[in-house]
């Protein structure tokens, strides 16, 4: 079974506050939800390998560490995975960045691809999938397939608010891939939105409705 992290720093719990008020317009919620991105990046990144080299300062050479093993890259779900990706690259610049587009079906809540662009080496790249919202876990689940279909063997999930039917759905599927999320939330009502959650993300960010 997958690890779920909560991150419950003070400074993340702050700006999901913030951001989950219907007062929130989309400039402040777009500024918000990278600062969250952000923060939370700084804990998904924490078991990241390091490599002793050595390195001079201007007083002398001493050994220190830097990130080893594989190279990152960061996948969003279209649309709303799009407002969290700055927040990763402050922390990664160097990160490759791929995109899935997928859309929950109104009627049957299942997910449907639109589109998909990779970076050529995904396979050997270690990949945080960003989502705001993992609500029915429909959406994740069908991405994370995908990605493994393509060769990539690691996998995590990054989101801001989870129910608990979407963190079962990804369990079930997909037990070697962790999942972040600043906060699991009540329930899902019967349109598929967590409850008590934030609205619709990316109307919000966009400011489409």
């Amino acid at each position: 079974m997958s690890t779920v992290h909560v991150i419950t720093h003070p400074l993340v719990q702050h700006k999901l506050t913030m951001i989950r008020d219907k007062d929130t317009g989309p400039k402040d919620f777009r500024d918000l939800v990278e600062e969250v991105s952000v923060l939370m990046a700084y804990e998904v990144t924490r078991d990241m390998p390091l490599e002793e080299v050595e390195v001079e300062t201007p007083i002398c050479k001493m050994k220190s560490h830097v990130i080893a093993g594989k190279k990152v890259g960061v996948v969003p779900i279209l649309r709303a995975g799009l407002g969290m990706v700055n927040g990763v690259l402050r922390l990664i610049p160097t990160a490759k960045v791929g995109h899935i587009g997928l859309y929950r079906d109104p009627d049957t809540l299942l997910p449907v691809e639109f589109y998909c662009k990779l970076p050529v080496d995904v396979e050997d790249r270690q990949i945080i999938i960003l989502d705001p919202m993992l609500a029915t876990g429909g959406s994740a689940a069908a991405a994370i397939a995908y990605l493994k279909r393509r060769g990539v063997n690691s996998i995590k999930l990054m989101c801001l608010l989870a129910a608990p039917e979407g963190i079962e759905l990804v369990q079930r599927e997909h037990p070697d891939v962790e999942i972040y999320t600043a906060a699991i939330d009540e329930k899902l009502n019967s349109h598929g939105y967590i409850i008590p959650g934030l609205g619709d993300a990316g109307d919000r960010l966009f400011g489409t409705k």
